[in-house]
């Protein structure tokens, strides 16, 4: 058995190392390690819990929303205010449009470049992919950049700027929108529309969505231009349904929440296909392989005790678990606890894996789409945007979304007015995250086990295609 490493990894948001034990050309074992402690959750005892708006949004600067409303929502129950209808529509555009810029960055800025690597110049279809996803030289780059800052556009109508905007409080959002302004939003999210349906799916969305089945995939698939049919016919010719298979249960803490309720449901799916109720009170943090010193297994009652010298310890992140499971978090599974018809058949018939997981991220982009086009129009312009939020209470408060990544959570303890303690679990913690107190592994470490690296050893492909289809943040991972 040979052990090799695996990184620094380019074009992936922070710093990661995945170590590996090979046998015969095969990936025996995996350990991924986050190198990089930050110490957010440290910094943030001790102050005001409105610091919290400020400082917790500064983790990370490409998905910033997603934690400020991860804030805002513990917050909120803190002070007892119910957020203006307005608010909760304005903040449900500005985080879909940030969610969705992430999903069209990671498709053409850290995904598909691999595959113009000279590793498949062997391949009839390399020249035509690597005139189009090279990276920073692809044609690829130039339709996508422009199509996403168009699209966080809507960030200054709504927040004044990104990332790290104030605009998102527990009673809302602080700038009211004007006739002008919406009129903006509109021609900005039928721009976001046309890029979709020109350039990514060269269909109407509507038409996209319509899609059930893989047979209705690969038939719509079949003679189409546009870069989603290009991905899948090269995923079914590298066989990307076989690789990174995830190890099973996926959860989603719900999105997008409005008068009707969520956009997407919360849940957990098992590995038979059922959808249950989400066991929120069941979220542990175990930190056996963590650089930390145990505290609580609890969130609300744990601190990030840093310890360098910990034995058996590699990694700065902890391993979130689920009812004592490691389960997988991201697009993929926000669509299936939802029930999205196309990817439950996806799952039936390949379970979780790489291929899986890229078209769960540009079914939700069409979704996504669509969703801000309805947003938009139920803004009621002549009605309050921000409720005023009151004095925060004593007790244990958590703020639960969904990130373009994943499931994020924030656990606040208040104590005369100050924050006790602050505890942040990011979608790559789920992911990522080292062995637990009983030896299992991680969702990408399991995932990793199989996969073949050939005679390229460290540098072979397969390993960056697996780990860049969870897509990781590891700036956000580590506090």
């Amino acid at each position: 058995m040979t052990r090799i490493t695996v990184g620094p990894f380019n074009r992936v948001e922070g710093d990661l190392e995945v170590r590996l034990d090979i046998e015969q050309s095969r990936v025996a074992r995996a350990e991924v390690t986050a190198p990089l402690y930050r110490g957010f959750e440290q910094i943030l005892e001790g102050r005001p819990p409105l610091d919290a708006l400020v400082i917790a949004p500064r983790i990370c600067g490409i998905c910033s929303v997603s934690q400020s409303i991860a804030a805002a929502s513990a917050l909120r129950q803190a002070m007892g205010v119910t957020a203006a209808p307005n608010g909760i529509l304005a903040t449900n555009i500005a985080h879909a449009a940030e969610n969705a810029a992430d999903h069209l960055t990671h498709f053409y800025i850290f995904f598909m470049p691999d595959f113009a690597r000279e590793s498949y110049a062997a391949q009839a279809w390399h020249g035509a992919v690597a005139e189009r996803f090279t990276a920073t030289k692809g044609s690829a780059a130039r339709d996508a950049l422009p199509a996403r800052a168009r699209l966080l556009e809507i960030m200054g109508v709504i927040a004044g700027k990104w990332p790290h905007s104030l605009a998102f409080q527990p009673g809302g959002t602080t700038r009211a929108i004007e006739l002008g302004e919406r009129i903006r939003l509109n021609a900005i999210a039928a721009s976001f529309r046309g890029f979709l349906e020109r350039v990514v799916f060269a269909d109407k969305l509507e038409n996209v969505l319509a899609l059930s089945t893989s047979d209705e995939l690969d038939q719509w698939r079949d003679g189409r231009d546009g870069d989603f049919a290009h991905f899948l016919r090269l995923a079914d010719a590298l066989s990307l349904a076989d690789l990174g298979k995830g190890p099973g249960p996926l959860m989603s803490f719900g999105a997008y929440h409005d008068s009707d309720g969520a956009r997407f449901q919360a849940g957990l799916r098992r590995r038979d296909g059922t959808i249950e109720a989400l066991p929120s009170d069941r979220i542990t943090e175990d930190v056996s392989h963590a650089w930390m010193r145990e505290t609580s297994l609890d969130p609300a009652e744990s601190r990030t005790l840093p310890d360098a010298d910990k034995a058996d310890a590699y990694s700065w992140c902890k391993a979130p678990r689920l009812a004592g499971e490691p389960v997988e978090v991201g697009a993929l599974a926000r669509q299936a606890v939802d029930g999205q018809e196309l990817i439950t058949a996806l799952l039936a018939a390949d379970g979780s894996n790489v291929r899986n997981r890229v078209i769960a991220r540009l079914i939700e982009t069409a979704q996504l789409a669509l969703a801000i086009e309805g947003w938009v129009k139920a803004l009621r312009l002549n009605a309050p945007f921000c409720e005023t939020s009151g004095e925060a209470v004593d007790g244990s408060f958590i703020g639960l979304v969904e990130a373009a990544r994943g499931s994020l959570g924030h656990w606040l303890s208040v104590r005369s007015g100050r924050i006790e303690r602050y505890q942040i679990i990011a979608p790559t913690s789920w992911n990522f995250s080292p062995r637990d107190a009983e030896g299992v592994a991680g969702p990408l470490e399991q995932a990793l086990v199989g996969t073949e690296v050939g005679d390229a050893g460290a540098r072979a492909v397969s390993i960056q295609h697996v780990v860049r289809s969870f897509d990781p943040c590891m700036v956000c991972t580590a506090h």
